[in-house]
């Protein structure tokens, strides 16, 4: 058998302090916004330096990719590549890579001090640093080339020379690399 207990009416239902306090209150959302904001800070320059590494590592590659290329075709053909699109169509490379910090395959091409050798001996980066300054390539991947001829070519473009005072010797280079850089 079952027995039911009823109240009292003169008795009001209990409220346990655990039930009455279901939320937050303001005061504690503040707080919590406020350590969530500061561990932002912490954060989030060391996220922004860490993607700006690993583009600088990309950048390393595809510099050094272009740079194995150019030296390749210069070992097989004895002379050096007059456009980077050679580089593409005789199969030293699938596409020009794109360079990470511009997103697109704006590449610096160095030609040769003799005209006869090709149009490419090295190639460098367009892009600035997070200063607004050119950011050297050569600080990244070093290399041995001449200043000679430096000309900054744009897919699908007229080359337009990185120092128009010494424009003398320049060449106009078109980087045309279709797809999305990456042989796709």
């Amino acid at each position: 058998m079952v027995k039911f207990m009823e109240r009292s009416p003169a008795r009001a239902p209990r409220t346990s302090r655990r039930g009455a306090a279901r939320g937050f209150t303001l005061m504690e959302l503040v707080v919590v916004m406020t350590v969530i904001g500061l561990l932002l800070t912490l954060a989030l320059p060391r996220y922004l330096d860490t993607i700006d590494r690993g583009k600088e590592k990309v950048l390393e590659r595809n510099l050094a990719l272009m740079r194995e290329a150019i030296d390749r075709y210069y070992g097989d053909q004895g002379r050096y590549p007059d456009r980077l699109e050679d580089l593409v169509t005789k199969r030293y490379l699938r596409a020009i890579p794109p360079d990470p910090f511009i997103e697109n395959a704006t590449w610096v091409v160095i030609a040769p001090p003799d005209p006869s050798l090709g149009g490419v001996i090295d190639v460098d980066t367009t892009g600035n640093d997070l200063q607004g300054r050119p950011r050297s390539a050569r600080m990244i991947a070093p290399t041995e080339a001449s200043e000679d001829g430096q000309v900054a070519a744009t897919p699908g473009g007229e080359a337009t020379p990185r120092n128009p005072a010494q424009s003398g010797s320049r060449q106009t280079v078109t980087v045309s690399p279709g797809g999305d850089g990456f042989g796709r």
